[in-house]
């Protein structure tokens, strides 16, 4: 649990950092996670050659997350005396880390493109947020992106963010925020970054490991129905062994599940066509499913918020008995 605060703090802080991404969205300029990116791309650029590769991806990973997840340890230490600082500060880092208004940003605009059956509107905004091929792709593959996308990035970009807030503070949520970054820039199974970016994926992994399974969980209580609920839990044990990654499985299997539609199948990546595993069950996703996903998103956000409201509330009455 953060260090030196109670739940009561805890939560007031999750409760403003959440706030706060609503209320404002990205920072347009000099955006903290934008600067890890250019610097992750210039490490990436100087260090990945073609000596020791796997060796310069760990060098790469530890020049990209020590100093920066250090200085905000130190100023939170330096900023300890001062308690509304220090409040201030923890509610600001967490602000920088989350993403859920810019997932609302990103994909609910495709939803309305392939409602207007502007398909190549939709094939841009698609190709924003997701890193297969969008040139050729038809409305159901841009649904299954997207809801994808949401579902997956709900985990990255929400609740592990919240999950590491509450353990370790802004400066835990940065440190996951630069693992998510640094799995998404190198993580890829290519030639170039196979070796480099095994660390980084690894790390990605590890970080991700408990906030994907609570996510899962989460998606799968939140299901509209007893029947869709029992229908998550059975994709997320049935489906997510075979999905490449341990922790989008069980995300976006839950989630396909709780949702009652088929994700997965083929997909371009790099030139390369890949037969994915099929995740969920029911019908094929369409773009008016792209807002089912985005509430799903949502309501989660606010269960999470809800029991720490309600650990909070437990603790506080246990002090006082």
């Amino acid at each position: 649990m953060l260090t030196g605060l109670g739940w009561g703090a805890i939560t007031f802080l999750l409760m403003a950092g959440v706030l706060l991404d609503l209320l404002l969205g990205e920072v347009r300029r000099w955006h903290p996670l934008v600067g890890i990116g250019n610097l992750a791309y210039a490490l990436e650029r100087r260090l990945n050659r073609d000596a020791l590769r796997f060796w310069r991806g760990i060098l790469a990973c530890l020049l990209a997350v020590v100093p920066i997840t250090a200085g905000t340890a130190v100023l939170i230490w330096w900023l300890s005396p001062h308690s509304y600082l220090l409040w201030l500060c923890h509610a600001v880092l967490l602000y920088f880390s989350l993403g859920l208004r810019s997932l609302g940003e990103h994909n609910l605009p495709i939803a309305a493109a392939l409602a207007q059956q502007d398909l190549s509107q939709a094939r841009l905004l698609t190709a924003r947020i997701v890193s297969r091929d969008t040139s050729n792709a038809s409305e159901q593959d841009m649904t299954r992106a997207s809801i994808e996308s949401l579902l997956e990035n709900g985990n990255d970009a929400v609740y592990g963010t919240l999950f590491w807030f509450m353990l370790a503070g802004g400066p835990g949520a940065v440190m996951y925020r630069i693992a998510n970054t640094l799995d998404a820039m190198w993580g890829y199974r290519t030639e170039r970054l196979r070796q480099f970016g095994c660390c980084a994926a690894r790390m990605d992994d590890a970080l991700n490991y408990l906030p994907a399974r609570l996510t899962a969980l989460s998606y799968t209580l939140l299901a509209p129905t007893l029947a869709a609920k029992r229908r998550a839990w059975r994709c997320w044990r049935q489906q997510a062994p075979a999905w490449d990654s341990p922790n989008a499985g069980p995300v976006m299997a839950s989630g396909a599940g709780a949702l009652g539609i088929r994700l997965g199948g083929a997909a371009i990546y790099h030139g390369v066509l890949e037969q994915r595993p099929q995740l969920g069950e029911g019908a094929s996703a369409s773009g008016s499913d792209i807002y089912r996903a985005w509430r799903l998103v949502s309501h989660t956000t606010l269960f999470w918020l809800a029991l720490a409201a309600i650990i909070a509330t437990l603790q506080l009455g246990g002090l006082h008995a």
